[in-house]
């Protein structure tokens, strides 16, 4: 029964938030100056067929009633214009691309599979390179293992993303050639051209975030060390794998989740500055064509797309925390 609760509860606050983040995001793009209608009827065009691309896109409305049929849109569709040249948005519709003519979520769809590949990839190796080197950093506090691990954690921190990015293609795609430059092989065309393709971005994300991690893991476990009913389980004979594997790791562990979803959740949003560098039509190359363009209705359904998949990151997040720390699920 608690159990539920927590999640109802936590489950209600993740729609709270949506509701926030889509109410605030979309007051900001209707206050900004350019007009979708506008981009969408090309030049030259006369104030009456600016006035009826308005009206069949909607936007003649009162912002506060375009808020709600854009909510009413992804829960039950909606439609553009009447007659004959009426244009249907399936649900979930998060808005429709004048410019392209194609719904949003299409366009997501067929960019997203390129995000999630980089992101996932890279977060399977920089959360365990990161947490790894972490906990053997702290056990080997003051060695030549630990000062290097720092080191090196030190300057993944300090990079920005771009520079990690060309200086990984100018020594291993360029200098070396021994992955591709740039480019992205469908996983359902040819796995292991997949994977080589993705080689190089996986590894300079995870280097970046791995770096983050290992300093986050290492302050929480020589924190935890020192604890006392770390000094109890050791006193009974315990051995030091089972000190740090069944006590130590399971409590450094609960902030490492929570910036993990984080994390994760930006990353499958759209890796913009990575996919731009290697070349790859992901969500982050769609959100900076959508600004470059002023396309507002795909940067408005892109940005709530994207806090939908980091929301429900922090909602697992928060399921995580109560199977680690049944603590948390009386909060």
């Amino acid at each position: 029964m608690r159990t539920a609760r927590f999640v109802a509860t936590r489950f209600a606050g993740m729609l709270l938030v949506l509701l926030v983040v889509a109410f605030v995001t979309f007051v900001v793009f209707y206050v900004l100056p350019a007009d979708p209608a506008r981009m969408a009827c090309g030049r030259p065009c006369s104030p009456e067929s600016l006035t009826m691309a308005r009206e069949f896109m909607g936007y003649n409305s009162p912002w506060y009633q375009q808020f709600v049929d854009f909510l009413g849109g992804i829960f039950g569709g909606r439609t553009f214009g009447t007659g004959v040249s009426a244009i249907h948005c399936t649900a979930p519709c998060f808005g429709y691309d004048f410019q392209n003519n194609v719904d949003v979520l299409s366009e997501i769809g067929s960019r997203i599979g390129v995000s999630f590949s980089v992101a996932l990839g890279a977060a399977v190796i920089w959360i365990v390179l990161g947490v790894g080197l972490g906990v053997l950093s702290a056990l080997r506090r003051g060695s030549a293992v630990d000062r290097i691990t720092m080191a090196a954690a030190m300057a993944g921190v300090s990079m920005p993303a771009y520079l990690a990015g060309m200086i990984g293609i100018t020594i291993f795609a360029f200098a070396l050639d021994v992955v591709p430059k740039n480019g992205y092989v469908p996983l359902t065309e040819d796995p292991a051209q997949w994977a080589w393709h993705l080689v190089l971005p996986w590894l300079v994300l995870a280097f970046l975030h791995a770096a983050i991690y290992a300093r986050l893991t290492r302050g929480q476990m020589l924190e935890t060390l020192g604890e006392d009913y770390i000094r109890t389980a050791r006193a009974k004979g315990l051995t030091e794998r089972k000190v740090v594997g069944r006590h130590a790791l399971r409590n450094v562990l609960l902030p490492v989740v929570t910036v993990f979803g984080v994390d994760l959740g930006s990353l499958l949003a759209g890796t913009v500055i990575t996919e731009r560098i290697f070349g790859m039509a992901g969500v982050g190359r769609l959100l900076v064509d959508a600004i470059s363009s002023l396309n507002l209705p795909v940067l408005l359904g892109v940005t709530l797309f994207s806090a939908l998949l980091v929301t429900f990151l922090n909602f697992l997040v928060d399921l995580c925390y109560g199977a680690l720390d049944p603590r948390a699920r009386l909060v």
